[in-house]
């Protein structure tokens, strides 16, 4: 297998995992968050409903941590060697090509923090913990860029996805496609920064 084969299966590894799992657990994630906005004790309750999940440091790491470091890694490497491709796509194709890449390093540093404050912090995550961090103005809103940022990068690379996968071949079904991914990126950006204000403001 030469470099310019082993490139294509890169990609598409990280194409694949950009979706399932690293995308589905975004999903996931802020629906749990979601939570928040109907009290510390239905958060509470959602997290240790995880944490009691049998063999979960496993599912963590195979399907969780393992995904995430290749699609970050390698989304990084991709985000600092690609180049427009002004003579092959049009004018939106490219602005979406340069916004993957900007949101995926914001993401990326986004996700590092989060992990960091939160997963490897060494307490348990809880309501009062997530409200503590979003107290200071600064990590507020910076998690709420970095919320925007990873829907629209998610998103975005479902759009790619169909594409590059043969799911969407046609003009009119990328059209709709954009359409239908741009109601996601609201919604799901929506239910983020609702979680988020709803830490920082409990009970508003």
């Amino acid at each position: 297998m030469n470099q310019q084969q082993k490139d294509f299966w890169f990609r598409r590894l990280h194409s694949l995992t950009g979706v399932a799992p690293v995308g589905l657990f975004l999903v996931f994630h802020l629906f749990t968050n979601a939570k928040s906005t109907r009290g510390a004790e239905h958060f509470n309750q959602a997290v240790e409903g995880i944490a009691g999940l049998p063999f979960l440091p496993v599912i963590e790491v195979l399907f969780i941590f393992l995904p995430l470091l290749y699609h970050g890694v390698y989304g990084m490497y991709i985000a600092f060697t690609s180049g427009y491709n002004a003579g092959r796509f049009s004018w939106f194709r490219n602005q979406m090509f340069v916004w993957q890449r900007i949101t995926g390093v914001i993401t990326f540093i986004f996700v590092v923090y989060h992990l960091w404050t939160t997963r490897f912090s060494g307490n348990s995550p809880s309501f009062d913990m997530v409200a503590q961090l979003v107290g200071s103005p600064f990590t507020f809103w910076f998690m709420i860029l970095g919320v925007v940022a990873a829907s629209f990068h998610f998103v975005n690379g479902l759009w790619s996805f169909l594409i590059h996968w043969g799911v969407t071949v046609g003009p009119r079904s990328q059209r709709v496609s954009a359409y239908a991914m741009g109601g996601i990126w609201l919604a799901i950006s929506f239910l983020g920064v609702s979680a988020l204000w709803a830490f920082k403001y409990p009970g508003a």
